[in-house]
């Protein structure tokens, strides 16, 4: 006849250690929690600062602004910084900003991601390898440093003092880092996709267009913004490459403000708030996308 058995149950106070270590550990994440909280809204308010003072000094007048205090709001609002900027061509610097833009990222970013697919499909090709470590080279030359080549080709080329000689150079410095952001985003897609997409006959060039461009638009979104915000504050390339005033963005415009005794802060906050509002507009579009495809890889 079968017995039960009567083994003693643990004592209660054996559990008494490990919920003692949990609980220390949730105190100490919560303390962290509380710690990380703070520094963020600190940070926030950092940020938020320079914001701030910005948008309440285009909102004064040139004379109030060097008798009152800096971070104080106006006691009588005014929009004649805003009305003076736009009076000043401002119309057409946005525009010459807007053609720079576009006509650098477009191309950029569509050569960029067809690089980065034709890198990580034939990653055994000698000649692609040797083209990724052209691209990654490319990440270490900075601007400035061949600036004054780029100035030499330029001239000979004979598109000194127009739109394309800035948006050139732009396309070839946004290349590099686009198509290593593009190929890391590209190797996360699974083989499979690739290999059911040619069981189903279709080409690498409709694989590239119909399965790889729609898995990476977090990433191409990243670059896209990445890329535009480098290029719509670029200064030095219109500084060197452009001389008339017709061909001036927004960036080269501000110094219409500075003259040769005095600084109109006022209008240069006005300035600087209208110029940002686009790249503020296309962060707001697109920054989930944005946020993807900057943390994609890290969840492996």
């Amino acid at each position: 006849m079968a017995t039960l058995s009567t083994r003693p149950a643990p004592p209660l106070s054996g559990r008494a250690p490990a919920d003692h270590g949990r609980a220390r550990r949730r105190s100490s994440l919560l303390r962290w929690n509380w710690l990380g909280g703070g520094f963020g809204w600190l940070w926030l308010v950092v940020v938020m600062l320079p914001i701030y003072w910005i948008v309440i000094t285009s909102l004064k007048t040139q004379e109030n602004y060097f008798v009152t205090n800096p971070l104080k709001p106006p006691a009588d609002p005014t929009f004649d910084s805003y009305r003076l900027v736009v009076e000043s061509d401002f119309a057409r610097y946005f525009l010459n900003s807007v053609l720079v833009t576009a006509g650098a990222i477009v191309p950029a970013v569509a050569i960029s991601f067809m690089a980065a697919y034709a890198i990580v499909r034939g990653a055994d090709n000698r000649l692609l390898k040797g083209m990724n470590a052209m691209f990654l080279m490319g990440l270490a030359i900075p601007l400035q440093a061949v600036i004054i080549p780029v100035y030499l080709i330029i001239i000979r080329l004979h598109m000194y003092d127009t739109l394309a000689a800035i948006i050139l150079p732009s396309i070839a410095f946004a290349i590099p880092l686009s198509v290593l952001v593009l190929a890391t985003f590209i190797r996360d897609v699974p083989k499979e996709l690739f290999e059911s997409m040619r069981m189903d006959g279709a080409t690498e060039w409709g694989t590239m267009w119909r399965l790889a461009f729609p898995l990476t638009r977090p990433a191409l979104v990243t670059v896209t913004i990445y890329n535009a915000l480098g290029i719509w504050n670029g200064f030095l390339l219109p500084l060197v490459l452009t001389q008339s005033p017709e061909q001036r963005t927004i960036p080269l415009a501000l110094w219409d403000f500075q003259g040769q005794f005095g600084v109109n802060v006022p209008a240069i906050a006005a300035s600087v708030t209208l110029t940002t509002l686009p790249i503020v507009i296309m962060y707001a579009i697109g920054r989930r996308q944005l946020l993807s495809g900057l943390t994609a890889g890290f969840g492996k």
